[in-house]
């Protein structure tokens, strides 16, 4: 529904409102003007929130699936192992998976061939909700044997994400390059709005990188939702900078025994670091945790937040990402799990 389509029914509504409202009740001097006040305030109120918009993301229902089926390395087992993405109902016949259907997704179910050998990773499964699918993404152990003989294994966090992933993965070094991360996008929605269950494991957050020694760690892992928008612009070297325009970072710190149906989580634009809700997490993106895009020469390369942009600013990108862990690459809480349904964007 139009805006201004919106604008005209709700003066109606309350034009009409108020006409019937003297017609039955018969106002006269003596009526209390506070109470009829309060009335029209709570009719207004009700149209604000049908007015409210929703945009559901593309396949953010959940309710169709890209089947992927690959086969091993027989020097590493040779099993064949079936994968899914978000997208339209189809099977997908090619190792190296391309975004199909038009989604916007993209997930941690991934092919990699590193040095001659063909390996897979599952991290995000099609679950049931209610009479239909949803999203489940898990953070476990990976494991692989060479021949047999040499174990590697290493923490992987299930998640899910608005850009695409670029395969074959080709080394474990920083993963996050193989990300394409975000998607153009000039609105500002107030709100994410999602179904959800989480279930945190009593496992201890751990770092297995597969080729150093397994670490504890010191601080505990969750899963979250990362909504970040963005605006970004390239240098004549190609390099990608962008300012934070819009702020979204929560952390589920608690398991939930059931559904958390329709629940709506704020976007706060410009900058957010006085604010008594900030933590140190919601920052700006740097270090090891610095995202990747391709930029306009089709390379993969570093997305520079380079600070705050004003609340009015307009983006000209969105990230919105969801994971089961929180910590970073190959560190995680085996068994941390979080399930997502119905993924919607509030204006």
């Amino acid at each position: 529904m139009a805006l201004g389509i919106k604008k005209k029914w709700i003066s109606f509504v309350l034009r009409s409102f108020f006409r019937n409202f003297a017609l039955n009740l018969h106002i006269d001097k003596t009526m209390n003007v506070k109470r009829l006040f309060l009335i029209g305030l709570m009719a207004a109120t009700s149209c604000a929130i049908w007015a409210q918009e929703e945009v559901l993301v593309k396949y953010g229902d959940f309710e169709s699936w890209v089947t992927r089926t690959i086969t091993e390395s027989k020097i590493i087992g040779g099993k064949t192992k079936t994968l899914v993405e978000v997208g339209p109902t189809m099977k997908y016949g090619e190792k190296v998976y391309k975004n199909q259907g038009g989604s916007p997704w993209g997930s941690s179910n991934i092919y990699a061939h590193v040095s001659g050998i063909s390996k897979t990773n599952t991290s995000v499964y099609k679950d049931k909700h209610h009479n239909g699918t949803c999203v489940k993404l898990r953070t476990h152990v990976e494991g692989v044997k060479v021949l047999g003989v040499v174990n590697i294994h290493v923490i992987a966090a299930g998640s899910i994400f608005l850009g695409e992933m670029i395969e074959p993965i080709t080394g474990s070094s920083n993963p996050f390059r193989y990300l394409n991360l975000g998607i153009p996008f000039t609105r500002k929605p107030k709100a994410v709005k999602f179904d959800y269950k989480v279930h945190l494991s009593d496992s201890v957050c751990t770092r297995m990188t597969g080729f150093s020694r397994k670490k504890e760690m010191s601080y505990k892992d969750y899963p979250d939702i990362q909504c970040v928008l963005q605006k970004r612009w390239e240098d004549e070297e190609g390099n990608i900078h962008a300012l934070r325009v819009g702020t979204l970072i929560r952390r589920f710190t608690s398991t939930t025994k059931t559904w958390q149906e329709g629940k709506s989580f704020d976007i706060h634009y410009g900058d957010i670091t006085g604010e008594s809700f900030y933590r140190n997490y919601m920052g700006l993106i740097t270090g090891e945790s610095t995202m990747y895009a391709t930029n306009s020469k089709g390379k993969q390369v570093k997305i520079i937040e380079e600070g705050w942009a004003a609340a009015d600013e307009t983006p000209t990108h969105l990230i919105l990402k969801f994971n089961s862990s929180c910590c970073g690459a190959y560190i995680g809480s085996p068994g941390n799990t979080l399930w997502l349904d119905n993924v919607k964007l509030v204006y």
